[in-house]
């Protein structure tokens, strides 16, 4: 019979094991296709995130926004129907927006801190190395803020300045007089996208209605022409199936 003061102890380990944390959800957008493929790739290699959706464009990214659960978004600047600054502003006041990194080519030493300034999370350079962009979305979503150094007292403050492709679209057919339902069948977007727009539109103006806009324009021409806003090639047209198939996105 075995001497009991001999006998090793028995341990009876019943701690709990910790649960692995469920990957990041996060969705891309980017005007370029090897950009979004490249990004999809490295992110989808990553066992903390998981690539839910991506997109070509940031109207198609806010879509993702309404449908979609996820943490973070990693969106381009210079995208088309809505650029960077577009989707910051939409979800400025948002309540539980995605949060948004920026990852982009800085040729203009103040965009990270314009990124700052319109409620971004973080910025990334493009020439960063992927695993750069990866630290920097896995500490957004961890609820801090990853942006380089920059002094953003230098931002451009003209509102004309600050309007995106669209919105100059948009504000030359309100200067033509065309309705909201003729609006969205000349670019082919909805109704709801053509308001938002004009919502982003009017903000920046600071302004409250087509009519003041259009006077808005008008006077800055006056003053000196700051903005010749580009006159949409399908103004007055019925919008055209081609311009759908232009705009990648698909739901990961």
């Amino acid at each position: 019979m075995a001497d009991p003061r001999t006998e090793a102890p028995q341990h009876n380990d019943a701690r709990p094991k910790r649960a692995k944390p469920l990957p990041v959800r996060v969705v891309l957008a980017d005007r370029s296709p090897v950009v979004l493929s490249g990004l999809e790739r490295i992110f989808s290699e990553d066992e903390r995130f998981r690539v839910v959706a991506v997109a070509a464009d940031g109207e198609r990214f806010l879509e993702a926004v309404e449908r979609l659960s996820f943490k973070v978004g990693i969106i381009g600047w210079a995208m088309p129907y809505l650029d960077g600054r577009g989707v910051l502003q939409a979800l400025r006041d948002r309540a539980e927006a995605p949060r948004i990194v920026v990852y982009a080519d800085d040729p203009a030493a103040d965009l990270p801190g314009q990124v700052m300034a319109l409620g971004a999370a973080g910025f990334c350079s493009s020439n960063a190395p992927p695993e750069e962009l990866l630290d920097t979305v896995a500490a957004v979503a961890d609820g801090r803020m990853v942006f380089p150094y920059l002094d953003v007292r230098t931002l451009d403050t003209d509102p004309f300045v600050a309007l995106t492709r669209r919105e100059k679209e948009l504000l030359a057919l309100l200067r033509a007089g065309r309705p909201a339902a003729n609006i969205a069948a000349d670019l082919g977007i909805s109704v709801n996208t053509v308001k938002f727009h004009l919502k982003n539109l009017y903000g920046k103006l600071g302004v409250h209605n087509r009519t003041q806009a259009v006077n808005a324009y008008l006077s800055a021409q006056v003053e000196g022409g700051r903005l010749a806003p580009a006159t949409p090639a399908s103004a007055g047209l019925p919008a055209t199936p081609g311009r759908t198939a232009e705009r990648r996105s698909r739901v990961g």
